[in-house]
């Protein structure tokens, strides 16, 4: 056993990880408590807005109106509600008088107007027993909301003979956060003991099934912190906690999973604690910190876009990421020096295996190290660790242009719905139906001819006559769409406003293409447009932009590391289109449930025929990146054992046998996070949550398992082929997961199911690397110690 237990040297890196543990997890204990205080309260200081363009004409327009006419732009409804009268009796009308009056009576309250004012139509509803009052809420969206919570209490309920509610974006706004708070909140609590169960299931040691969950909880409030210090200096989204509640997770998990599973491997072979720390961190800590890296790039790529709602994912993905890499890095290290052996310890399954009359848990320090696996055999070498998946393997590449031919013809068929996309903007309908503010909008819809918060405005500037105002108004009245069209209403400076109410929907098709045709309308003064439908056509503009610039970033840089990593110029390429054919599903899904509404029954939500804009960029680069996390796993293992081996089928069956119980486990445990996410009452949550469920699923499942095999099998030896240059710049630069050390199997040959040559620890035991529910020992002790380079 002697050559067990030789290790390379241990590096820098290690040395400064292992030299200190206690202390470094102190340390890391004291940063964790700073980080609850520096981020405590985050989410208050969070906004739920974000999807309007900054530069754009609607913004510009926007300002200038709430600066020279703030009755312009109400972003606060009060519905009054007069019962089985009408709003028009003397007793409602002299108690909506004194709301009116004592609303704008109110500190940070401007343009306040209502239907006993100015007896517009528009402010009264059909049946004569509701009418609104209108007022706008001074300052960004925190000051409006805290002006909210002040002024709520005064006004909200039975007021005399009447009943007031409130709506408005300001109200709408304000409710979805609060919503989404509560909704995080009951997902972790329900997430985390889940995920607990499922580690205990997948590790076996509640001990290593507890380091996941620690891992994760850092990444989480250490980027609360970060997000609570950016909110000091730019606007941060809602939405964006839910992705750090996710990723904080799952990539904890993922990278946890990896290097506990090696480390549990390495002990299992004899080695000592200090030095299967060292090989774990030179071996399966390369491959994480290089798959942080191709998901901390997709999310990058939301930093090309204007709206902050886009930017915030990328602030919260990329903090999330580089913390629970750091913590897997750094802390991880520090509690298996600690624990050693113990992370074994409290084994829940050898109760399982006595209830059984099994009797198989002696199987020494690796007998739990299995991470979950069941069914390989212990040191006969029957059966080969992860033989099913190696089974798979087999079987798909025999088939290789059927599995190919079918799953993308599946998968494409799975995404045609996308085809019918229809954009558009999150409104109250995103709330549940019993939300204030979405009955409140509801029954403006229903019951009023217009909108008020939904209309158009358009901003003139430069002297013109009454005639000219009057000819230009016409003009846009005759415009398509159109349902009536007031003023203009004169201010100082040469600037004027007309209201334009479009007809049906404030942000349908045709209310988009009413914004164009009023921008295309010839004028004799400066005109800017704005309004709700104004600013979705602003949006849809600068994500069309700028969405093929935050492509090429991700390609781009995608192709770059994977060739890193592999040395090939068809891999990456692959990987590129594979990880894109994986998401068809999801945005398939999305347009079938979220748009057209089917399940919307059974998930609880309303469909409003159309997609939020923003969202499936997030979700693109959100999914994209997990692709690429679980495609790393993957091709490091195939990788490794081609430069092993030379022999390109076995590589690949080989690695789908170390990696696709791994990927799998890890897909479920992410799963199982962004379903209790998913269950949000706020659909454009629960969208994100379900829709990249489905994605990390089909790609474990489905793209990782069939398609990839089958796609290498057909590319044959040609996959690893690159130019003369190129080789030369792998060489030197490339990234790869091997060390020089003799690899343990090339000294324990065994014997698999099938007769060929497999893997096994360095003191004959063979196990898995899999969940599969196997209880032998753990897999090859040394299997990633021999690297292209040390090949080459």
């Amino acid at each position: 056993m002697s050559e067990v237990n030789t290790a390379p040297p241990l590096g820098g890196w290690t040395r400064f990880v292992t030299a200190r543990p206690r202390l470094t997890l102190l340390a890391a204990l004291v940063i964790t408590v700073l980080a609850v205080f520096a981020g405590g309260g985050v989410g208050d200081r969070l906004s739920s807005g974000g999807w309007e363009d900054p530069d754009a004409e609607s913004t510009y327009a926007t300002k200038a109106l709430e600066r020279e006419f703030p009755a312009s732009q109400p972003n606060l409804l009060l519905l009054v509600d007069s019962g089985t009268r009408v709003v028009d009796d003397p007793a409602v009308a002299a108690e909506a008088k004194r709301i009116t009056e004592r609303l704008a009576a109110e500190k940070g309250i401007t343009g306040v107007g209502s239907y006993w004012q100015t007896r517009a139509p528009s402010l009264r509803a059909e049946d004569g027993r509701q009418a609104l009052v209108v007022a706008r809420l001074e300052g960004d969206e925190k000051t409006a909301a805290a002006t909210l919570d002040r002024i709520a209490p005064a006004f909200r309920g039975e007021r005399g003979p009447v009943e007031v509610s409130f709506g408005g974006p300001v109200a709408i706004r304000h409710e979805v956060q609060t919503t989404i708070q509560e909704d995080l909140l009951r997902a972790e609590l329900v997430a985390l003991p889940v995920t607990l169960v499922l580690l205990v299931m997948v590790f076996g040691s509640a001990v290593a099934a507890l380091l996941p969950l620690g891992l994760g909880v850092v990444a989480i409030l250490g980027t609360d912190a970060v997000l609570r210090g950016l909110t000091e200096l730019t606007e941060v989204s809602i939405f964006a906690q839910n992705l750090t509640t996710a990723l904080g997770l799952g990539l904890a998990i993922d990278y946890a999973l990896f290097i506990v599973r090696r480390f549990r491997e390495e002990l299992a072979g004899g080695a000592e604690v200090r030095a299967a720390v060292g090989t774990t961190l030179r071996t399966a800590g390369r491959t994480v910190l290089f798959s942080a890296l191709t998901v901390a790039v997709s999310l990058a790529a939301m930093m090309v876009f204007p709206q902050y709602f886009l930017r915030s994912f990328a602030y919260a993905g990329i903090a999330v990421v580089l913390l629970a890499a750091a913590a897997a890095l750094v802390l991880l290290p520090a509690a298996l020096m600690l624990l050693g052996h113990r992370v074994n310890a409290l084994d829940l399954r050898r109760l399982l295996r006595r209830g059984r009359g099994k009797g198989r848990e002696g199987t020494g320090a690796g007998g739990a190290a299995g991470d979950g696996s069941s069914g390989a055999a212990g040191a006969s070498g029957a059966v080969a660790p992860g033989a099913g998946w190696g089974r798979t393997a087999a079987l798909v590449m025999r088939r290789a242009p059927l599995f190919a031919l079918a799953t993308t013809a599946g998968l494409v068929l799975l995404g045609t719905p996308f085809l019918g996309v229809k954009f558009g903007t999150a409104d109250d309908r995103q709330l549940p139906s019993s939300a204030e503010s979405r009955v409140v909008q509801q029954e403006i819809r229903d019951n009023f001819p217009g909108n008020p918060s939904g209309g158009l405005q358009v901003l003139t500037k430069g002297d013109a006559t009454p005639a000219e105002y009057a000819d230009y108004r016409d003009r846009i009245a005759a415009l398509p769409g159109v349902a009536r069209a007031d003023g203009p209403v004169p201010g100082d400076g040469g600037h004027a406003y007309f209201t334009v109410l479009p007809r049906g929907e404030a942000v349908s098709e045709e209310a988009q293409d009413l914004v164009r045709g009023i921008r295309a309308e010839p004028a004799e003064f400066d005109t800017s447009v704005t309004g709700t439908a104004a600013v979705l056509v602003d949006s849809k503009d600068a994500i069309g932009d700028r969405l093929l610039l935050a492509l090429a970033l991700i390609v781009v840089a995608t192709l770059f590391l994977v060739f890193l990593l592999t040395g090939s110029v068809l891999i990456p390429i692959q990987a590129v289109v594979l990880n894109a054919l994986s998401l068809t599903a999801m945005f398939g899904a999305v347009v079938w449930v979220f748009q057209d509404g089917h399940l919307s029954g059974p998930l609880a939500f309303t469909a409003t025929g159309d997609i939020e804009t923003t969202l499936p960029v997030v979700m693109f680069c959100v999914a994209f990146g997990l692709s690429m996390d679980y495609g790393v796993f993957l091709l490091s293992r195939i990788k490794e054992e081609y430069d092993r081996s030379g022999d390109h089928e076995r590589s690949v069956s080989f690695g789908l046998q170390r990696t696709g119980g791994l990927i799998t486990a890890a897909a479920l445990l992410l799963a199982v996070v962004m379903v209790a996410i998913g269950t949000s009452r706020v659909t454009s949550t629960k969208l994100l949550g379900l829709g990249i469920t489905l994605a990390v699923l089909m790609d474990a499942m489905v793209v990782r398992s069939l398609l990839v095999p089958a796609v290498m099998k057909l590319t044959g030896r040609a996959t690893w082929w690159a130019p003369g240059p190129l080789r030369r710049f792998h060489v030197r630069f490339g990234l790869s997961e091997g060390e020089s050390a003799p690899r343990a199997e090339e000294r324990h040959p065994q014997a698999d199911g099938r007769g060929a040559e497999t893997s096994g620890t360095s003191d004959g035991q063979q196990g898995s690397d899999e969940p599969e529910g196997s209880e032998g020992t753990s897999g090859p002790g040394k299997e990633l110690e021999s690297g292209a380079r040390s090949k080459r």
